[in-house]
């Protein structure tokens, strides 16, 4: 059971990755990976295959202030801190990957703070 759902949620990222990439050539990508203990989130210049910035729950400045790793609270958390390394970095839009997962809960708390933060997609 628990390998047809992960072959699923594979299934579902490369194919939204493949849209992504046909669809929006001349941006970069916002992926999201979701696990049970913690959230991570990174752009992606898909051109070049390399990481521009990244965040997570694992990070120290971001893990302080969570009760859990693995809430709505700590993806608000890692949305915040990976648009302001984006903005940084002078990265203002992206496209978003959710990575196979249901736009809901988690990835759409990371999403919706990282647009209130100043990314557009």
């Amino acid at each position: 059971m628990a390998k047809d759902r992960l072959q699923a949620r594979w299934k579902r990222g490369r194919r939204i990755r493949n849209r992504i990439s046909h669809v929006r050539k001349d941006r970069l990508r916002l992926s999201v990976f979701r696990s049970a203990a913690n959230i991570y989130a990174q752009i992606i210049d898909d051109s070049k295959g390399e990481t521009l910035c990244a965040a997570s729950t694992l990070e120290k400045e971001i893990r302080e202030g969570l009760k859990s790793c693995a809430n709505v609270e700590a993806a608000v958390a890692v949305g915040k801190a990976l648009a302001g390394k984006a903005i940084e970095a002078n990265i203002r839009r992206v496209v978003f990957d959710r990575g196979g997962y249901l736009y809901h809960g988690r990835v759409k708390a990371l999403a919706d703070a990282a647009r209130e933060a100043g990314l557009e997609f």
